[in-house]
């Protein structure tokens, strides 16, 4: 494959980047971000999917970039809280500016009183854009179940209250290694990499 051939993520979580670039470094391909580009660029998260939210978002920077681009958007969906928090998942807490650390602790405060296990799923929708405005979609997800108590210091967002039971672990107890094999996100990305092949050929 042509090492020139770049794809832009489109994002500015460190986390997700890290298992992205992980995930992908082996296609051969250069993977840049919009800091590489010098690109600033804030798109509405406001569709009534993942996979409206994460569509806009590679089309707006493959447009932008004139370049391949991958954006994702994920959610975490709790079965007692009736799919909460989903595609408010980044924004569930009421505090302004508020930390993972909040979202976790806000979530924890719905959950008391309800009986457990607390089963949920973390849902994630990738966007493979084009500047010419294809679009190409897959969907990974993890299932598992929420922990009054946070374990690990690995991973972001809700990783360290989501336990992931034949393991025993929680999302952010896991290696890199580990959450590539078995993460929403992982399960998204991989199902993208033959069509990512195929658009960069």
């Amino acid at each position: 494959m042509d090492l020139r051939k770049k794809l832009l993520i489109a994002s500015s979580n460190p986390g997700k980047l890290r298992e992205i670039h992980a995930l992908l470094d082996d296609l051969g391909i250069t993977l840049v971000t919009p800091d590489d580009l010098i690109i600033s660029l804030e798109v509405e998260e406001d569709g009534a999917t993942y996979a409206e939210n994460a569509s806009r978002k590679a089309l707006a920077f493959a447009r932008l970039s004139g370049l391949l681009t991958l954006a994702d958007d994920s959610g975490l969906e709790v079965d007692a809280l009736n799919g909460m928090p989903g595609l408010h998942s980044a924004r569930f807490s009421p505090l302004p500016k508020a930390t993972d650390a909040d979202r976790r602790s806000y979530l924890l405060d719905k959950l008391k009183g309800r009986s457990q296990p607390w089963s949920a799923r973390f849902r994630c929708t990738v966007a493979l854009a084009t500047p010419a405005g294809d679009v190409q979609l897959t969907e990974g997800v993890c299932r598992g179940e929420i922990i009054p108590t946070e374990r690990g210091r690995a991973g972001f967002g809700y990783d360290p209250i989501f336990l992931i039971p034949e393991l025993g672990k929680t999302m952010a107890e896991l290696t890199m290694e580990e959450k590539n094999r078995l993460s929403h996100r992982s399960r998204a990305v991989q199902a993208a990499r033959p069509l990512l092949v195929a658009l960069l050929k």
